[in-house]
């Protein structure tokens, strides 16, 4: 980590509902693997407002946006990229001279990983959650031609308006359905979380299911992932979306882009 901050050192930040060490880890490693006169430190906070106010009061560089905070955000910053504007998210304030500007890198990060994983646009498929992230995901895969889905949504309005908004299916609860992917954006499973040790979709689902897909990256193992392994299933963890979407904020906040190599190896620092 860049251990000799100074007067013009810059100052990057996350705001988190549970705060975790891997953006810490990862930015920090490649801050000093690149020579850049940087320094993150992870947050959360009660006063959304107040934090916001402090980016730009104190000229922090950039911050990274996870839940319960990618919706509420937006009327805080002053310009929505068109990543963020798409799909009224964010992950990413990007300040400048005062000027906050929002990016969703959430988005690129689950179209990328998609295709890697070469998960057939055919599959069908079901989404648990209605938020912020949900909204990203459900976007990728829309725009990725997956037209055959599902929304699951305790919360029946914005699970309702957020299935209409692309097209798909809303339902209360997964059911009878086997949808060909599973794909968790919920806290279920989330370290520290009411529900920590629970699954996101039943065995049966996870059994019919081909591929498996939780966001969630705190465990970067949670029990979903655990159980679809097992079942030999094709599994896409919350891990990686938060080294892409990390990625992608790293440049827009230096302006610099690691190579592969210095990009790996920053993950795997950051997991140690």
């Amino acid at each position: 980590m860049q251990m000799n901050p100074n007067k013009d050192t810059q100052l990057c930040m996350s705001l988190s509902g549970r705060p975790g060490n891997f953006g810490l880890r990862f930015h920090n490693h490649l801050y000093e693997q690149l020579g850049l006169n940087f320094y993150y430190k992870a947050f959360s906070s009660q006063d959304l407002p107040g934090a916001i106010a402090g980016i730009r009061a104190l000229g922090i560089r950039g911050c990274g946006v996870s839940m319960p905070f990618k919706e509420a955000c937006i009327e805080l910053v002053d310009e929505l990229d068109a990543s963020a504007a798409a799909i009224q998210s964010i992950n990413t304030i990007v300040n400048t001279k005062g000027h906050l500007k929002a990016y969703n890198t959430d988005y690129i990060a689950i179209a990328q990983l998609l295709e890697t994983h070469q998960v057939p646009p055919a599959s069908t498929f079901a989404l648990r959650g209605s938020g912020g992230m949900a909204k990203a995901v459900a976007s990728a895969l829309r725009d990725g031609g997956y037209t055959n889905g599902l929304i699951v949504a305790r919360n029946e309005r914005a699970g309702r308006t957020l299935a209409d908004s692309l097209g798909f299916e809303w339902q209360v609860e997964l059911g009878a359905r086997r949808p060909q992917m599973l794909i968790n954006v919920t806290p279920i499973g989330m370290t520290g979380g009411p529900e920590a040790d629970q699954l996101a979709f039943d065995p049966d689902a996870i059994i019919a299911a081909e591929t498996v897909f939780d966001v969630v990256a705190i465990p970067s193992e949670t029990p979903l992932i655990v159980r679809a392994r097992a079942e030999g299933k094709r599994v896409i963890t919350g891990l990686e979306v938060i080294a892409i979407q990390a990625l992608e904020q790293f440049v827009l906040y230096t302006g610099v882009r690691p190579t592969v190599e210095q990009f790996q190896k920053a993950v795997e620092f950051a997991r140690s």
